[in-house]
């Protein structure tokens, strides 16, 4: 890897880092090239705007998350699915809620994304790869119209998630939380 691509990747961890320790408004270059250790004008010469630092870090993050979840997704297709994996898949999606700032990081772009709609295409990507895994996990539980409720999953994972990043509450919580809902689905 030459030094550019690896210093543009330290300054987006480095944003991630920040965004989920102290939120977006923690977001300055100083900071960002302390925390990088590279320098102030490596910075600003890979990003000329805090905008496209933003935009480039929830891609970064939507690119990892949704190559995360289309694994998981191909996964849940070829082993099969039932209650026991589906449990062991939400658990994997579940165990992101520890109180690590890389964490909490993605829901700060996310509302990030709710003010600035130039970020918004960025987090309807990712919130497609999250619909994908869902219906697939669903679909493979026997769960009819599975499509339909990929998304009101996705929202009671993220709601759990961020319950628990905000209360510290256990994952497993949100594990038995979602194997109700398809287990629900499954008999409607």
């Amino acid at each position: 890897m030459s030094k550019a691509p690896a210093t543009r990747q330290s300054i987006i961890d480095a944003v991630l880092r920040i965004i989920g320790e102290d939120g977006v408004a923690g977001v300055t270059n100083r900071r960002i090239a302390k925390e990088a250790k590279v320098s102030l004008g490596s910075v600003t010469y890979h990003f000329t705007t805090q905008h496209e630092m933003l935009r480039e870090s929830l891609l970064y993050f939507v690119a990892e998350e949704t190559r995360r979840f289309t694994e998981l997704a191909d996964q849940c297709e070829t082993d099969g699915m039932d209650i026991d994996r589906a449990s062991a898949t939400f658990g994997q999606v579940a165990g992101c809620t520890q109180t690590d700032s890389r964490y909490i990081a993605p829901f700060e772009l996310y509302v990030q994304a709710g003010r600035d709609e130039r970020l918004r295409t960025a987090a309807a990507q990712c919130f497609a790869a999250y619909d994908q895994l869902a219906a697939r996990i669903l679909t493979g539980l026997g769960v009819p119209d599975a499509e339909r409720l990929a998304g009101t999953a996705v929202a009671l994972v993220f709601g759990l998630q961020l319950r628990s990043l905000a209360t510290g509450a256990p994952a497993e919580e949100l594990v038995d939380a979602l194997l109700l809902l398809a287990r629900g689905a499954q008999h409607a």
